[in-house]
Formats: structure tokens, sequence, C-alpha cells
């Protein structure tokens, strides 16, 4: 690769970085798992650069290669082999809000892959409809679908872990 072309490369992968960490880790909820992820997709990415430099959204092209790699990652059945003798302890947390993103977390790991996939590229990679189906390759309706299946499922599933009261529900109004 011309070093041109290559710092090119290195500036957009700087800045997009952390981005693409978060987003890997929503997806599949395990920071080893994201690390591969996004190694996997950003030597994906380099390896095709030219293509995906001339591309309309580079974002959305990312977000489609790290979503084929989650999925091929998933399909492994060493995928979900746990190493260890024992579980990891997971003792309790005096920090509400570390508790209240486990509890995400889980409701999220619970989701379909394709739910999961969707409401990830557009509530926490803040893309649009039209950029999240372009990132999946599939049709916007397929994205508001799921986007509308995997919502109610997260409130159901956040309701059922931490159910709200009437009277706080009436003080959150006011």
């Amino acid at each position: 690769m011309r070093p041109d072309v290559e710092r090119e490369y290195v500036e957009y992968v700087k800045v997009r970085l952390p981005r693409l960490h978060r987003t890997a880790y929503l997806l599949c909820a395990d920071a080893f798992q994201a690390d591969d992820i996004v190694q996997a997709t950003l030597t994906d990415l380099y390896v095709g650069w030219k293509r995906a430099a001339g591309a309309d959204n580079l974002d959305g092209y990312v977000h489609r290669i790290m979503v084929r790699r989650y999925l091929d990652e998933r399909r492994r059945g060493w995928s979900r082999v746990l190493l260890g003798d024992r579980l990891p302890d997971l003792g309790a947390s005096a920090d509400h809000g570390v508790d209240e993103r486990d509890a995400l977390v889980t409701a999220l790991r619970s989701l379909p892959k394709g739910q999961r996939a969707v409401v990830v590229l557009r509530y926490f990679g803040d893309l649009s409809i039209e950029a999240t189906a372009e990132a999946l390759g599939c049709s916007a309706g397929n994205v508001k679908s799921q986007c509308s299946r995997g919502l109610a499922t997260l409130r159901a599933a956040l309701d059922a872990e931490h159910p709200v009261t009437t009277a706080e529900r009436a003080r959150d109004r006011s």
C-alpha cells in the first residue's frame, strides 16, 4: 500500500477505534471477543482499503464488516466454550451505574442476533435507519421492524429486572 493511502487508513482507524470497540462490545458483551472482532474488521478493512475508501458511506461499510465478523464468531462452536475450572466471581457491586450497564448488556444478549445488531448500530452506533440498513444489507423496513421488536424485548427484560412503582413513574413525569 502506498504511504499516502496507508496514512488515510491509519487516520480513519485512529478516529473510529473507540467507537468500533464500543459497538463490538455491545454486540457480543465480551471485551476479549470484541477485541478479536475489531481486529478482524480492521484487517479486512486494510486488505480492501482501496475499495472501501471509495464507498459512499465508509462507516456503514465498516459496520457491515463488523457485524459479519460478529456473526462468523457466533457460528463457530468454540465461541460457546467457557475456559477455566470455575466461574468468575460476580459479587455485588456498589456502583449503581455498573449494575444498570450489566442489566442492559444482559438484556442485549437475550435478543436474537439480527435484533441485537440493529439496536446496537441504531442506538449505540448512532446510525440512521438507512445507514443501518446499508450496513446490514437489508431494507429500511426490516431495520424499523427489528428495532421495534428489539426495543420491546429490551423494555420487557429491563422492566422485569427493575420494576418501577407507580409512585416512581409519577415522580419521573413531574
